[in-house]
């Protein structure tokens, strides 16, 4: 019987924004030296750039828990920034900053990032979520962790066309509903998982990554830093979880929640599979990136390939062909209700679909893009919000 604790844990990564003017706030600092951020620890941390803080819930048995922690460290952080005239913003782009006016963190590993990619990394004006499942690290643990992992990279591409909220590039419509998806590539080691045979054949390649330096100066105990692979989704070996990193920043909490249970939920039918010595079919990477283009591209409106049928699906049906999927494991899972919102996504669309929507509207109302494009900010800032401090 193959078993694993599937807790949840949270990464959120949020814009500093200035609500008068809905601009990027370069004041991270300020706000890390607040007592009131540094009586939570280390659950708040810098990011790459001055103008995003990022955040990290505690181990949560349940997505009950996982959605408590959300609330109250977005209240927390935003409490602090209001004080000094400042908010958070959840979006996984800003409608209309440019990363040339940026300005990036100090730290060695900030200046490592920069002096290694150069341009590349100065153009990192994104934000994501990622959401840790709990397998843990004894090597039975994680050989179980690869080989959900192996699995699971087919369903990424449809976790990432439910959160959705990057649709606008330095003060325009892309075209796309995840642009972050576009940016972000352009690091080094992204995109879709290799498929691995055991956790040892995963180590090695990281191994060997270390050794010819690819990574970095490597970690203090001496290992190479696997926190340097950027993939979709990467064991994360210090805390035994598989990270999902598909996935923009959701705007509101209820989605957030949403889409970590649809994680826990994937990882529990495909363990239960494997206890019924059955397996979701291992697709290669190339099949994978068509869906996640078209993910990226379409969102919710296009259609995902379903690779079984060799026929192209609109994304709603499989959406609620997913959800007929992990229907045996929700209950068990305490998640029904969570889960559930996901009716509520296809209903109202995701961050992205409303972002359009409150711009489109401004600009046949006869608005200016600057001011239709602030009115976007003011959008993404009530959503933020909702349900954490009202």
């Amino acid at each position: 019987m193959y078993t694993a604790p599937l807790t949840i844990g949270i990464e959120e990564e949020y814009q500093l924004i200035d609500p008068a003017t809905g601009e990027l706030a370069a004041v991270v600092q300020q706000l890390l030296h607040d007592e009131r951020i540094r009586q939570i620890g280390d659950q708040v941390k810098p990011e790459f750039l001055q103008s995003q803080i990022e955040i990290g819930s505690a181990i949560c048995r349940n997505v009950q828990e996982a959605r408590m922690e959300l609330v109250r460290l977005r209240r927390e952080v935003d409490t602090v920034a209001e004080r000094y005239g400042y908010g958070i913003l959840a979006a996984s782009t800003h409608p209309f900053a440019k990363w040339e006016e940026q300005e990036a963190n100090p730290g060695e590993r900030y200046q490592d990032l920069k002096d290694y990619m150069q341009e590349v990394a100065r153009q990192m004006l994104i934000f994501g979520m990622h959401v840790h499942v709990g397998f843990g690290a004894s090597p039975e643990q994680l050989d179980l962790l690869i080989d959900i992992q192996n699995q699971l990279r087919y369903f990424l591409p449809h976790l990432l066309a439910f959160s959705t909220s990057s649709p606008f590039w330095h003060g325009h419509p892309t075209g796309l509903k995840s642009y972050r998806s576009i940016i972000f590539e352009n690091l080094p080691r992204t995109g879709t998982a290799p498929i691995f045979n055991s956790f040892s054949d995963y180590t090695h390649l990281i191994d060997t990554f270390g050794q010819v330096g690819a990574l970095g100066k490597g970690r203090s105990d001496g290992k190479a830093d696997y926190t340097k692979i950027w993939w979709d989704s990467r064991p994360h070996e210090d805390f035994g979880t598989l990270e999902i990193r598909i996935c923009d920043i959701c705007t509101t909490v209820d989605e957030a929640v949403a889409i970590a249970a649809l994680v826990q939920a994937l990882v529990a039918k495909l363990i239960k599979l494997r206890n019924e010595n059955l397996s979701w079919r291992i697709y290669p990477n190339e099949l994978i990136a068509e869906n996640k283009w078209r993910a990226v591209r379409w969102g919710l409106d296009g259609q995902l390939i379903d690779y079984g049928k060799r026929e192209a699906v609109p994304m709603r049906f499989l959406a609620k062909e997913l959800l007929g999927v992990i229907d045996d494991v929700v209950d068990e899972l305490g998640s029904r209700e969570e889960i559930n919102y996901v009716h509520t996504i296809l209903e109202k669309g995701t961050s992205s679909d409303r972002q359009l929507a409150v711009y489109n509207q401004c600009k046949s109302d006869g608005a200016t893009d600057e001011e239709a494009l602030k009115a976007v900010v003011d959008h993404l800032r009530a959503e933020t919000l909702r349900g954490v401090r009202d």
